[in-house]
């Protein structure tokens, strides 16, 4: 295993990366973040004051123009994952790419060509996958203790609407619900069943207040063997998230599914033979693991956690959700 720290550049000051990834990357055992870059050198160079980064840059070229640097992390706007994820692929940048991946399925597809062309590593910045919780939730299911699966539902919603500015209520830039975190459910429940839904069926709320995108939504998904998914997801609602795992003997409730804070244990409950049993994990930074394993998989050539085309499956899902609720119909997903 290589002693070497990866070296990581921020494109952009979005919240997420100030909020978690940055110091998540800080604290993880092999990673470093070394340069941040801004349109606004002003912003870059007072948040690279204010994290302890050493370089600035007021623009994104500059940053992949930096020789030093490994690996970028994008949080941008929606509507700019594509252009920049290629465009440091080109650089012979390795990227973590922050979901939702891309616009559509078509968009990762170019994007995870790009990368694979460029020999660089590329992944969706989804951290919760990274908990070690999730692996256990899996081997749960896999030793038959909750009996057949029979389905998921999942939760993720928040209260942001007095904020009509935000990119995230512009369609153009990839707003909405659906796109800012209908993603974690559905990606979720593919991760647990390790099965891909064959349609989906949404209806959702699209608020002309908030550019007309949609600020709640709730679905299924049909998976193989009459599994599904149910959902819901809202920018626009009390705040959940949530997700619950429903076997023919039994059932698991993860009560923070996605978010959960670094400083405390995290826990899930496992009911079944009418007992409810309380599984508890340590304090972990999931995004300092997900830092951790991107880096394994850059220094060490180890095996990617997940797959590029994970990405690809993922935004087909989207995809037909969009569809389905902007047509009120029953939509069919291709994975082929």
């Amino acid at each position: 295993m290589s002693n070497r720290k990866l070296q990581w550049g921020i494109m952009g000051c979005a919240g997420i990366a100030i909020r978690s990834v940055i110091p998540g990357i800080q604290t993880s055992a092999r990673g470093e973040v070394a340069a941040i870059a801004s349109r606004d050198e002003a912003k870059a160079r007072e948040t690279a004051d204010k994290l302890g980064i050493a370089k600035a840059y007021g623009s994104y070229e500059a940053l992949l123009a930096d020789d030093s640097i490994d690996a970028v992390y994008i949080p941008l706007p929606n509507n700019m994952h594509k252009e920049w994820t290629i465009r440091a692929a080109e650089a012979g940048k390795h990227v973590l790419c922050e979901k939702p991946f891309a616009l559509d399925a078509r968009e990762s597809e170019e994007m995870t060509e790009a990368c694979a062309k460029a020999g660089v590593h590329l992944a969706e910045a989804f951290m919760y996958r990274h908990h070690p919780r999730y692996e256990h939730l899996r081997e749960i299911i896999a030793a038959g203790e909750i009996g057949e699966l029979r389905g998921v539902h999942g939760t993720f919603t928040f209260n942001s609407s007095a904020n009509t500015t935000n990119f995230r209520n512009n369609p153009a830039m990839g707003g909405g619900a659906l796109y800012d975190i209908g993603v974690y459910p559905i990606s979720a429940a593919r991760l647990v069943t390790g099965l891909e839904p064959e349609a989906a069926t949404v209806h959702a709320f699209f608020s002309e207040r908030h550019g007309g995108v949609d600020m709640m939504a709730s679905g299924l998904l049909e998976f193989p063997g009459g599994i599904g998914l149910t959902f819901d997801c809202a920018m626009w609602a009390a705040g959940r998230n949530t997700l619950e795992i429903l076997g023919t003997d039994g059932r698991i409730e993860v009560p923070s599914a996605f978010v959960c804070d670094p400083g405390t244990p995290s826990v899930f409950y496992v009911i079944a033979k009418g007992e409810r049993k309380e599984v508890e994990f340590p304090p972990v930074n999931q995004y300092s693991l997900q830092a951790d394993d991107f880096a394994a998989t850059v220094l060490d050539g180890a095996a990617s956690v997940f797959d590029p085309q994970d990405a690809v499956l993922n935004m087909r899902v989207v995809d037909a959700c969009l569809e389905s609720a902007r047509t009120r119909s029953r939509v069919s997903i291709p994975h082929k």
